[in-house]
């Protein structure tokens, strides 16, 4: 009875209960109210609920409302939010307005964010939709071509190999030019992680939202001893509230040897050898070496993306996958990461916590570089790769490169967990306290195999190598910003505390059995472990710095700028009399464009006159160098004898202490202008720098010879060495009314370099390789010369005997070391960039170019490969080595300007066409709001005079590490790639 009443009753409740209205689907673009252009990434909310969407890249949207009643929030940063009730509708066109107060463009700078119209400073801004496309390792291969004052340099074709990253030159000489790289609020240690690859390579390039360059002083001040070289600040990307949303992007890329080096074919060998008196050995062979050491290359991209969020919490995570065949053989680079970053908000949206997390595993198997293309470029191509069955042939009298490919390679597999957390608490309208507490840590194992082989004869051997590098911050800061009237005032103080250790162990072992085991899976099969061929050793090193920075904006009826920076700095690595330095700024800003005079004119939308000084440090030194070291050895030269042919255990001073090192000091003058016309259609800057290092870190010999050591590291405080230059960009952006649009633009850097005041004629670098030219050095740094100079003797042509003749310079009838002279520079005194990008309806094509010119680049390969004695012995070379018929078959070919080239290119850096499908008109929207096809071309053409692999080239070939610029030695070649691609979105 009880049951049959309450069923009456629940019955009875739902009859009488309102009929629910059906939901509404709402379709619908939104657009810029004054160009009609469509505005991706709109966000659609529900007002007062959390459920939104997105608008795709036509600026489309669809949501499912409850009922006729809801209301609709449209925002996007730099327009006014607009609700509109839904009502009737079921397709809506919404046009937002700009908003003048927010409509500048954000930027990242040092401990915050700034609106572009309120710099004064020198900072640029790349985001995600203005980054180059196609295989990318690195983040700064995103930014190449893309900011002036700023070049990239692929030291080689490698996969995840080392990029070179200047901004506006290097300032020192053993301090490198490597800015400070700053990710989510992290500074790195630009330390690398074992194997010699790229110490960025574990950011997944899908995960970055934007990169910041900040050029001059009063923009890297902040940064203090960290920021001479110029800082980078990359962004991750971040969850949007009242959306969620699934994208998975995948790519396909095909990869090939942009350009091999022009060695003899087989029949050209055949025919030149015998020119020149030569011996020749014919096997019948006709063997491309280069092809047969090198292939074409495959990479597979894949990403998924979850994003979205509320109005207290939004998420950001992505996993992706990148797996990349080198061009060489058996060259593998595996990256797999994880990234998850999160907002949440409490009390009453007063307490925000930002936390950010990302791992990586990458895993890069090399083989032997250098020894592989050098055997390729110079083994006698009548000789078959391969015996009759099918295995690699083995010749008693060369190396066979095929061989060493099998029984050589490296493998390093390296993780990396890299995460922080960032709370900030309201305490007052105006002030606001901020943590920042992060860890940067990564492992990572090399082992370097030799296999055990009985033709040609070859011990095992295995090398291992143990790298960890653990890098924490902790910061506390408080801002405060307050307007009152037409002044508006912010200000920045804070106190930092980073602490990296680095420590790396190795050992080896040797003479393995032939065996099927590799050496890597099991070292114990291994017969020899001796001390005198198989030590092992390891070293550690801690680096500590604690700061104190604060910043000052202020503001005058938006139209005059001023701000002010000091950061004080103290580090481990210096002296005890100078543990902490200061580095103060001060830069200024006019906004003509806000003045009555121009204010009402149409043709100006902005344009500001920038100005700014300051100094900032480098740090970027071994550690320890300001205490003595000792080293304790028993032989005749460490010790005295106690009696006649005895010597005990000595122990002696391999470095002196000076308690007095400390920073170079970096000062630098900017003076700018920003500007736009055509209502910001046509839009550029201009910059004029002067940056001067002094306090030049250098590890000197003693002016007194009656020393306990031969060295000691100093600051030379009248050295120092200039960058000043020119930098312009411009560009244009135009959409008409059939809806074309279209952009052009680019930048060019103009820039010098000079040292003066070094207590050395000379300080060499750059050490040379191959047969007899081992003890030679190629760069110097000179006074009244540029870093990088190449300090030669000058090829002058040959004699009547055809041997090399060179300029006596000192007229004493002896060519030697005191005859070299300054022939150039491997820095560029122009660089230049420019693009093109037009889309129409559903396509859209980009285009990027970049180039140098004044630059020179040594050609170390060709010194040490390419001469007539070498091809008249039956080594492989290019016609460039028979190009003198004067020349004499016996003439030696030591480091000289001779083989000093132009380094100047244009390259066609990157080419993409993409379409982006109207899901809508597929029908399909309900289920992919966003789906697009592309098609990449990286590195389709060089226009270049230099015949090596690529003139974009930097073998790393220090000296005592001082720097060395612009050497070209066995370096992996580049490839020319095209990359297929498709992007969804849920």
């Amino acid at each position: 009875m009880f049951l049959a009443t309450l069923f009456l009753g629940v019955s009875y409740a739902k009859a009488n209960q309102p009929a629910k209205i059906a939901d509404v689907n709402v379709s619908g673009k939104v657009t810029d109210s004054e160009n009609g252009d469509a505005i991706p990434g709109v966000s659609v909310l529900i007002k007062g609920g959390t459920k939104g969407t997105v608008t795709d890249a036509n600026g489309s949207f669809s949501l499912v409302v409850p009922d006729a009643k809801a209301v609709l929030v449209f925002s996007y940063v730099g327009y006014t939010p607009q609700e509109v009730l839904v009502g009737s509708q079921t397709s809506l066109n919404v046009q937002l307005k700009s908003d003048a107060k927010t409509l500048s463009e954000i930027v990242v700078v040092g401990y915050g964010t700034s609106k572009k119209t309120d710099l004064t400073g020198s900072v640029k801004s790349v985001k995600s939709d203005e980054f180059n496309r196609g295989i990318i390792n690195s983040p700064e291969q995103l930014l190449q071509g893309k900011v002036a004052g700023v070049n990239v340099t692929s030291a080689s074709g490698e996969p995840g190999g080392a990029q070179g990253i200047t901004i506006r030159g290097p300032g020192g000489v053993r301090t490198g030019s490597t800015p400070l790289f700053v990710v989510d609020g992290l500074a790195l240690d630009n330390s690398g992680t074992g194997g010699g690859g790229n110490p960025l390579n574990f950011l997944n390039p899908q995960d970055i939202e934007s990169i910041d360059v900040l050029k001059d002083a009063s923009a890297t001040a902040i940064y203090g001893s960290r920021g001479a070289n110029g800082v980078v600040l990359i962004t991750t990307k971040k969850g949007k509230a009242g959306t969620s949303s699934l994208n998975y992007s995948t790519s396909f890329g095909i990869s090939k040897i942009a350009r091999a080096l022009p060695v003899f074919t087989a029949d050209e060998y055949r025919t030149e050898v015998p020119k020149l008196g030569g011996t020749l050995e014919d096997l019948k062979g006709n063997t491309d070496w280069q092809s047969e050491v090198m292939r074409t290359a495959y990479t597979q991209n894949h990403n998924l993306t979850l994003g979205g969020g509320a109005d207290k919490l939004t998420y950001y995570a992505s996993f992706g996958m990148q797996k990349q065949e080198g061009i060489l053989k058996n060259n593998n680079i595996d990256r797999y990461t994880g990234r998850i970053n999160v907002t949440q908000k409490f009390l009453d949206d007063r307490l925000n916590v930002d936390a950010n997390l990302t791992v990586t595993s990458v895993s890069n198997v090399r083989p032997p570089i250098e020894g592989m293309i050098g055997n390729a470029i110079s083994t006698n191509p009548t000789y078959p790769a391969y015996d009759k069955d099918g295995n690699p042939a083995f010749y008693p009298n060369l190396v066979n490169p095929l061989i060493s490919l099998k029984l050589n390679k490296e493998v390093t597999k390296t993780g990396r967990i890299m995460g922080n957390i960032s709370p900030s608490f309201k305490i007052t309208k105006d002030l606001v306290y901020r943590l920042n507490f992060g860890i940067d840590n990564a492992n990572s194992v090399r082992d370097v195999q030799s296999l055990a082989n009985a033709v040609p004869l070859q011990d095992g051997r295995l090398d291992t190598y143990i790298k960890t590098n653990n890098n924490s911050l902790i910061e506390n800061y408080l801002t405060y910003g307050k307007q009152f009237g037409k002044n508006n005032i912010s200000a920045l103080v804070g106190h930092s505390y980073q602490k990296i250790f680095i420590q790396e162990r190795w050992s080896s072992i040797n003479k393995f059995p032939i065996s099927d085991i590799e050496p890597i899976y099991n070292p114990g099969l291994g017969q020899e472990l001796t001390l005198a061929n198989n030590k092992p050793g390891g070293y550690a090193v801690k680096n500590e710095l604690q700061s104190f920075f604060s910043r000052v904006n202020y503001q005058f009826d938006d139209k005059y700028l001023f701000t002010a920076t000091v950061r004080a700095d103290g580090s481990s690595k210096f002296g005890a009399n100078n543990k902490y330095g200061v580095f103060p700024s001060f830069s200024a800003g006019w906004r003509i464009s806000e003045e009555d005079f121009l204010k009402s004119s149409s043709r100006i939308s902005e344009l500001k006159l920038r100005a700014g000084w300051g100094q900032t440090g480098n740090q970027e030194i071994p550690s320890k160098i300001t205490q003595p070291l000792f080293t304790s050895v028993v032989s005749g030269s460490t010790s005295y004898p106690l009696i006649e042919g005895a010597y005990p255990a000595g122990t002696t001073y391999t470095r002196l202490a000076n308690p007095d090192i400390q920073w170079e000091v970096s000062t630098q003058t900017n003076i700018g202008l920003d500007f736009g016309f055509l209502n910001g259609a046509l839009s550029g800057s201009v910059d004029y720098f002067n940056k001067v290092s002094n306090n030049i870190l250098l590890e000197v010999i003693p002016s007194d010879p009656v020393q306990p050591a031969g060295t000691f590291w100093t600051n030379v405080k009248d050295m120092t060495i200039t960058n000043k230059g020119l930098e312009i960009e411009l560009s244009y952006r135009r959409k008409t009314n059939s809806g074309f649009s279209y952009g052009v633009g680019g930048n060019v850097t103009f820039i010098n370099n000079v040292v003066k005041n070094s207590p050395y004629s000379v300080i060499p670098s750059g050490s040379a390789s191959g047969s007899g030219l081992t003890s030679a050095t190629i760069n110097g740094y000179i006074n009244n010369e540029p870093i990088g100079t190449f300090f030669l003797k000058d090829f002058t042509g040959f004699d009547d005997k055809g041997i090399s003749k060179y300029r006596d310079v000192d007229g004493d009838g002896i060519i030697g070391d005191k005859d070299r002279v300054a022939v150039g520079s491997a820095l560029p005194t122009m660089q230049y960039n420019f693009f093109g990008n037009a889309g129409f309806k559903g396509f859209d094509l980009i285009i990027n170019f970049n180039g140098v010119r004044g630059n020179k680049i040594y050609d170390n390969t060709a010194n040490s490969n390419f001469y007539k004695l070498r091809l008249s012995k039956g080594i492989n070379t290019t016609p460039e080595a028979i190009a003198s018929p004067t020349e004499s078959v016996n003439n030696a070919a030591p480091v000289s300007s001779r083989y000093l080239k132009d380094g100047a290119y244009l390259r066609l850096n990157n080419l993409a066409l993409g379409y982006t499908f109207n899901t809508q008109a597929l029908g399909i929207s309900k289920w992919v709001s966003s789906l697009r096809l592309s098609a990449t071309g990286q590195n389709l053409f060089v226009a270049t005079k230099y015949n090596g692999y690529d003139p974009e080239v930097n073998t790393d070939r220090t000296v005592n590490g001082i720097s060395s610029y612009g050497i070209d030695y066995l370096s992996y070649p580049k490839a020319r790639s095209v990359v297929f691609g498709l992007n969804l979105t849920f």
